[in-house]
């Protein structure tokens, strides 16, 4: 009989994901938070000491972890690996010493479930929108068998601002899609602030973010790559350009897309496409799973961010304004929660995929 109770680690839960996940994980049917880990700053204190104040969820810290005592992420790995099923990961450091962190847990046989962009190019880590390209987890036991380990592993969810356009596309992509470009207004939580902690945004847009460009141009060329020869190869199509602006919003992610096919559909097909798309998630009846993935909206003004952000608590994709193009074939706009599908929300829905389908077994 199948045991969905696992107790987990949150690795950079001081952060605005940790935060998130948190508030997640709290009252999760399956998953207990075990560890909470993080700087060495902040090991030895509780979680409401060492987020001195930083709290930016909504809502009280939960009582369950807010006198939870934090530890090093680094120096009491070993202790965390031994305590917990796997580990969430959201941490603040140079790349480098991520991917040394997230293969450190990973070859304690300690399962690392990412939100950092460290290993999304690595060949043989799978980058997941799991209602997309869930076959993809296939390559776990090639990357066990690079790793020299029986249970750990490193899987991780790609780049927030692909989650407004992505999924959109996945639909459509046997269709023949040639070329995509796409604007997206990307909401200040992905870039760890508030507000109060941003006053620079208010009244504001900012057109640059730093490597988001690049992200939202190549990760989608792996999610609709292939497994060959234990690693994944990127497919070829479509051509992505991509702008990225921070605007003045607390959530959510906004994305203006351009898409071009070898042979123009309908519109009636494509949006009985979006109506019909369903994923793993949906056929394993995840917790975390929206019931119904991508949600088109008739009315010109909608999606709105802060109307339609939380749709299906967050996890769902809100599409809208589908019209012919005159230089494209069609355009739209997708609407996605960043710090809820796009991250924290994403990394636990990928985490139930794990252990449904047995990649993560409890100890």
């Amino acid at each position: 009989m199948e045991n969905f109770h696992y107790n987990v680690g949150i690795i950079g839960a001081t952060g605005m994901v940790g935060q998130r996940f948190v508030t997640l994980l709290a009252s999760h049917p399956w998953f207990h938070i075990k560890a909470l880990a993080a700087s060495a700053s902040s090991a030895g204190h509780t979680y409401k000491e060492a987020l001195n104040g930083r709290w930016a969820m909504e809502g009280e810290i939960p009582s369950s972890v807010k006198d939870m005592i934090v530890l090093d992420a680094t120096n009491d790995a070993k202790r965390i690996a031994q305590e917990v099923d796997f580990v969430f990961c959201a941490v603040n450091m140079k790349k480098d010493e991520i991917k040394a962190l997230e293969e450190m847990y990973a070859k304690l046989e300690c399962p690392v479930v990412s939100n950092n962009s460290a290993h999304r190019k690595t060949p043989d880590v799978p980058m997941i929108i799991p209602e997309v390209n869930s076959d993809h987890l296939r390559i776990i036991d090639a990357q066990k068998k690079r790793l020299g380990t029986k249970r750990g592993f490193i899987a991780v969810k790609s780049n927030c601002s692909l989650q407004s356009y992505v999924p959109a596309l996945a639909p459509l992509y046997d269709l023949g899609i040639t070329d995509v470009a796409c604007t997206t207004y990307q909401a200040i939580s992905g870039a760890g602030k508030t507000f109060k902690t941003f006053p620079d945004i208010v009244d504001n847009c900012i057109p640059f973010i730093s490597g988001e460009e690049e992200k939202s141009e190549e990760e989608p060329l792996k999610i609709f790559g292939h497994i060959e020869n234990d690693k994944i190869v990127n497919a070829t199509t479509p051509n992505i350009t991509a702008q990225c602006v921070r605007v003045a919003v607390s959530d959510g992610h906004l994305a203006c897309v351009f898409v071009k096919f070898k042979n123009k559909p309908s519109k009636e097909e494509i949006l009985k496409r979006w109506k019909e798309y369903k994923g793993e998630p949906q056929a394993l009846d995840l917790p975390s799973a929206p019931k119904q993935f991508l949600t088109y909206f008739s009315e010109d003004n909608r999606p709105q961010t802060k109307l339609d952000r939380m749709l299906e608590n967050g996890m769902g994709i809100s599409l809208g304004r589908l019209r012919d193009d005159k230089i494209f074939d069609y355009k739209f706009v997708g609407l996605s929660h960043n710090t809820l599908r796009g991250a924290a929300g994403g990394a636990v829905l990928l985490a139930e995929l794990l252990c449904k389908k047995g990649y993560i077994q409890n100890k």
